[in-house]
């Protein structure tokens, strides 16, 4: 058989091209500003600004400048592999999968429904994005033991939780702050969020359970072939669930379970619970702990944890990398001044427009908006103070506005290569982007064309 003659290039070849093409754009594209007030644009104070086009050095210092931009997150990533080098190494989560798939007997695609609700529910509730990186060592593993690919077991957090936070009903950093701008109150419009979470949920749901059936009942059914993924499962050597990798997997259980508590705002969802308010710097600071823990419980050497815990920070580099590469492409817009022209550009199109048209726009502006900047905190304080305004003048309530910005920003990131988040899973499921592409398109045309309704049903209720 012959070997195809294109080979499609890898996230960081995809992500330097992204580079080149912005720093293109940036002598194409007129410099431009809004006046800001603590750091909120406003409206209608666009103008020219002294043109910054990027050149060759702006382009090779841009991965790194997003880089030092993404830090935290990169961090946060090289600590959960050294935590997930330590655990791995004393075989607890080999036992441990093999002991799940066992009790199972057979019924593994439950988990399937079980896990993207956990997830869906991080992403509705308080935008559980970025945390989820460090979920996919752990699941990948389990899902080839059973039978899966890796896209099985990156499709059940990626779209699990991307699926909650297209349709975030209280997520702070998304809905919370965009609410804010736009001068509504964070329950506004939250009944049509709630039915768009539970529509598009079961739709990912869905879709992941019949492409996980199809590969099981069919291997070359598989847009990667099953078995592909950083870490392999091998089901036929089984070892043994000690007494002692019991007390390690409790102690890994916990260290992902305070992670999830630890980045909770409780009190902006209403809830009277203690908030710790933890971010990467917290948490790269547990997931280190953590693995100290872990090698001592299995009486490890203090040479040999620390070995241990930098040859699981070095698996997990090239995604660190991806990450800060990615983060580049933001960084080299706004040095280039034309992150405001293109929101200008959109604040242009949705001028003297009915309420209907309008928000049907905005939606489809913010898609462009959102793979140039992936950030939805970002987007929504660069955005949101100009969109909804405009809304204001069109007969469409700023809720509608925020359910614009945070489905479409949402979507794209389900797919987008300049999203931190994808290219990462990606790469830790060794799953190339365009067989991702091939995989996922079919569910985000459904999720476009539900919210285009749902945005309809919106301005009718109104």
């Amino acid at each position: 058989m012959k070997e195809p003659k294109f080979r499609m290039p890898t996230a960081y070849t995809i992500l330097f091209l992204l580079i080149i093409a912005v720093a293109v754009s940036t002598w194409l594209i007129p410099a431009g500003a809004y006046d800001y007030a603590d750091g909120v644009p406003i409206a209608g104070t666009y103008h020219a600004a002294d043109p910054n086009p990027q050149g060759v050095g702006d382009v090779l210092k841009a991965g790194f400048s997003g880089f030092y931009d993404a830090v935290d997150v990169c961090v946060f990533i090289l600590m959960v592999g050294g935590f997930l080098g330590v655990v791995m190494k004393t075989g607890a989560v080999d036992a441990g999968v093999s002991n799940i798939i066992r009790l199972l007997g057979g019924h593994e695609k439950w988990l399937i429904p079980i896990l993207m609700l956990l997830f869906g529910l991080g992403g509705t509730t308080y935008g559980m994005w970025e945390e989820t990186m460090a979920f996919y060592p752990l699941l990948i593993p389990v899902f080839l033991a059973a039978g899966y690919d890796a896209v099985v077991g990156i499709s059940v957090i990626l779209l699990g939780a991307g699926a909650g936070v297209i349709s975030s009903t209280v997520n702070p950093f998304a809905t919370g702050i965009a609410a804010g701008f736009a001068g509504v109150s964070l329950g506004e419009g939250i009944f049509l969020r709630v039915i768009q979470w539970i529509v598009f949920e079961s739709a990912a749901i869905w879709f992941v359970m019949a492409y996980a059936a199809r590969v099981k009942k069919n291997p070359a059914k598989s847009v990667v072939g099953v078995g592909a993924g950083k870490i392999s499962a091998n089901m036929e050597e089984t070892t043994e669930f000690t007494a002692r990798r019991r007390v390690i997997m409790a102690v890994f259980t916990l260290v992902f379970l305070v992670m999830v508590y630890g980045v909770i705002p409780f009190d902006e969802m209403g809830l009277p619970l203690p908030v710790l308010g933890w971010w990467f710097p917290e948490l790269s600071a547990l997931f280190l702990t953590g693995g100290v823990i872990v090698g001592l419980i299995d009486r490890m050497r203090e040479d040999e944890i620390a070995e241990t815990f930098v040859a699981g920070c070095a698996d997990l580099l090239g995604v660190a990398l991806i990450i800060g590469i990615s983060r580049g492409i933001t960084v080299l817009m706004n040095d280039g001044a034309i992150t405001d022209t293109v929101l200008h550009w959109g604040e242009d199109a949705l001028s003297n427009t009915g309420p209907i048209n309008f928000v049907l726009l905005a939606y489809l502006i913010y898609m462009p908006l959102t793979i140039l900047i992936p950030s939805s905190s970002g987007l929504a304080t660069l955005s949101v103070p100009i969109m909804a305004p405009l809304g204001r003048f069109a007969g469409v309530g700023g809720d509608l506005v925020v359910t614009a910005f945070q489905s479409a920003s949402g979507l794209v990131n389900l797919i987008t290569p300049t999203a931190a988040v994808v290219m990462g899973a990606l790469a830790l499921g060794h799953v190339p982007y365009d067989r991702w592409v091939k995989y996922v398109w079919k569910l985000i045309l459904y999720f476009f064309l539900l919210t285009m309704v749902f945005l309809i049903i919106g301005v009718l209720l109104g």
